[in-house]
């Protein structure tokens, strides 16, 4: 059975792949593409090595969100993401501190490098930027076509790094529920998604630690869909929220993901990832309990013992994952010796990091302050 299984897909991985060449250079052609842009993801890395990722797509005249956009026009936002036009075979050239690196685009328009500079960066700031700049493509391009990536270094006096979720961590989407999900992803944009109450305050709270220096660097991993990444983005940015590598999930169909990626193994491998970059630096992990983040984050307690400090889990009020993952935390305090506070809100979680060293006492109040006002200005029609 296993065998008629890997061979219906790659028949269908082969058909797809066809179609997918004779489609556009059908189009191509047909001088059916429009304008090209470069869209530069932010990501991460160490003084001797960056990793950046991107992807080159036809310009669908996406823009930014506004408070007085309709519900058609986050429709037809959301459609024109998923619907994109990816250019495969395209070269970036990529420039950092007077050196150049090149990247060709794979069959989705994406682009991964790893550069090593020949000079170690010098940690001023924690984001560094990349000029990007496409100099080659299967599709005739006459004006210059640039972006800038910007990757993050956590300096070495960090305190700590913080890896979030998303969906129903620090937005609320109803991940439980298909329904729900779909309702909130597709209907509304970065302006009508509203945060948990607190949660600009204390994640500023984290970033700022103990040094008071805001250099803890916070990383967002998400089994959202790239074609979702200037929506969330936005969405951090319009809400105050410590911006940081946005870590998304691959849609689509190749070999290495039939369909779609596993959320937990993609959650699992972009947080190893970070623990191996910086093995000198402790994290705080913050999910929720609506899908499989206690399990993910007590696999990485396990493989990495000593490097994680704490676990907040919001609790998304389901029984059945509630009771799973006061289980997970029994098991953990036991074995690992890691603390997985399972909270309502976030003035909880906030004032165990407090009690506990991660953040400043006097913080505290501009939290409560912070969901006081978010509780009484809140408005259920939007969500």
């Amino acid at each position: 059975m296993k065998k008629l299984t890997n061979i219906a897909k790659k028949t269908v991985l082969k058909a797809e792949e066809k179609f997918d060449v004779l489609t556009f250079e059908l189009r191509r052609r047909l001088n059916l593409f429009g304008p090209l842009q470069i869209v530069p993801y932010r990501s991460y890395g160490t003084p001797n090595r960056l990793y950046v990722k991107g992807r080159v797509l036809v310009d669908k005249g996406i823009t930014q969100s506004e408070t007085t956009d309709t519900t058609w026009q986050n429709i037809l936002n959301m459609y024109r993401r998923f619907h994109s036009d990816e250019i495969p075979n395209a070269r970036v050239q990529l420039k950092l501190q007077g050196e150049e690196y090149e990247v060709t685009t794979d069959v989705e328009g994406y682009f991964v490098l790893n550069m090593e500079p020949k000079t170690p960066l010098q940690l001023d700031d924690i984001w560094h930027p990349i000029e990007l700049k496409l100099v080659d493509s299967p599709i005739k391009f006459e004006e210059d076509v640039h972006a800038t990536a910007y990757v993050l270094v956590p300096p070495p006096d960090a305190e700590y790094g913080i890896i979030s979720d998303i969906d129903d961590t620090i937005v609320y989407t109803g991940a439980t529920s298909l329904l729900q999900t779909g309702r909130n992803v597709l209907l509304n944009n970065a302006h009508r998604r509203i945060p948990f109450h607190g949660v600009s305050s204390f994640y500023k709270s984290l970033q700022q630690g103990r040094n008071g220096k805001l250099n803890n660097p916070f990383f967002y991993v998400s089994s959202s869909p790239w074609n979702t990444y200037d929506l969330l983005y936005q969405f951090l940015e319009l809400n105050e929220i410590p911006t940081g590598p946005l870590l998304l999930r691959d849609f689509g169909i190749d070999e290495t993901k039939f369909l779609s990626s596993d959320h937990m193994s993609h959650k699992y491998k972009e947080i190893e990832n970070l623990l191996i970059s910086y093995p000198e630096l402790e994290f705080i992990l913050i999910g929720d309990s609506g899908q499989k983040d206690a399990e993910i984050y007590s696999e990485v307690v396990r493989n990495f013992p000593g490097r994680i400090l704490v676990i907040y889990i919001r609790d998304v009020n389901v029984e059945k994952h509630t009771r799973k993952v006061v289980s997970i935390a029994d098991e953990l305090k036991t074995d690992g010796n890691v603390e997985m506070v399972i909270v309502k809100d976030t003035l909880e979680a906030a004032e165990h990091a407090a009690a506990n060293g991660f953040i400043f006492t006097e913080d505290l109040p501009e939290i409560k302050k912070e969901t006081e006002i978010d509780d009484s200005g809140d408005d259920d029609s939007i969500l």
